[in-house]
This record gives C-alpha cells, structure tokens and sequence, in this order.
C-alpha cells in the first residue's frame, strides 16, 4: 500500500467525513480534505492552491470553501480557505488552525489533527456563511486523494 493509503486507516477516514457532514451541516460553506504523497517539490500552500482550483473547490456560489492538503511523505500541510472565507475569519485564524492541526499531527494524531481543524473551519464558516432552506452540499464529503 501506498503512504496515502496508510496514512489512516478506514475508521479514521470515516470519522473524519463524519466530521466533516457535521461541520457542514449548518452552513453553506464546503470543507475538503485531500491527502497525496508530496507537494511535488513546490510549496504547500501554493501546492494547496492547484489542488484547491483542481477539486473545483474555487467554484462554490459563495466562494466559502476550506481545503486542508497533506502531503503525507514530505510531512507537510496546508490549510486554505476561499476569497469569501478568508475575507471574514479574524486575523490570524489561518495560522491558529494550522498550529492546532500541526500540535496533533507531531503527536502522531494525524486524524485528531485534521478533525480539529475541520471543527475549527467549520465553526467559521457557520458563523459567517449560516445554512438557509435551499442550500445544497455543492462538493463532495469525501477524502480525495492523489499520486
């Protein structure tokens, strides 16, 4: 099996798209979790940015959405919100997020870590971007992965 496919198990996954649904459940925003073996020899950020724009997350109506990227055998992350979250969340809230993740990821918690931080963006996007009656899940609940 690959290092992607190690880096959780099956349980974990699922508790992490749990995660996720919850977090999602009272807002319009959308929250994803890729995970691939390496940024490929670019920064995580900007490597997050592709994968953002890959996954079609910059196309939500409200421009709300969240990616958490792992590269999992260069033993980095990145988190990045869209321009309609980023523009709203408090200064700082970004590095805060990614401090939290990254205390349980050097812990060995790597699904504690990104469930946190889907806990953490999802109570953002819920203050900022509330569900109203007719919003739809515009993306997928479920971890993408990559080569």
């Amino acid at each position: 099996m690959s290092a992607v496919e190690n880096f959780l198990t099956a349980e974990e996954e699922q508790e992490i798209i749990a995660a996720i649904r919850r977090a999602e459940n009272e807002t319009s925003g959308e929250i994803r979790v890729h995970l691939e073996p390496s940024t490929k020899g670019m920064d995580a950020l900007e490597h997050a940015k592709e994968i953002f724009h890959w996954l079609k997350m910059d196309n939500t109506k409200d421009e709300n959405g969240v990616l958490i990227y792992v590269a999992v055998t260069d033993h980095t992350f990145a988190i990045y919100g869209d321009k309609g979250i980023d523009k709203r969340v408090p200064k700082g809230f970004w590095d805060t997020t990614r401090d939290h993740i990254a205390a349980e990821f050097k812990r060995g918690n790597f699904k504690q870590g990104l469930v946190n931080g889907i806990i953490e963006a999802g109570e953002q996007l819920q203050a900022h971007f509330p569900w109203h009656h007719g919003d739809k899940n515009e993306l997928p609940n479920d971890i993408s992965k990559g080569e």
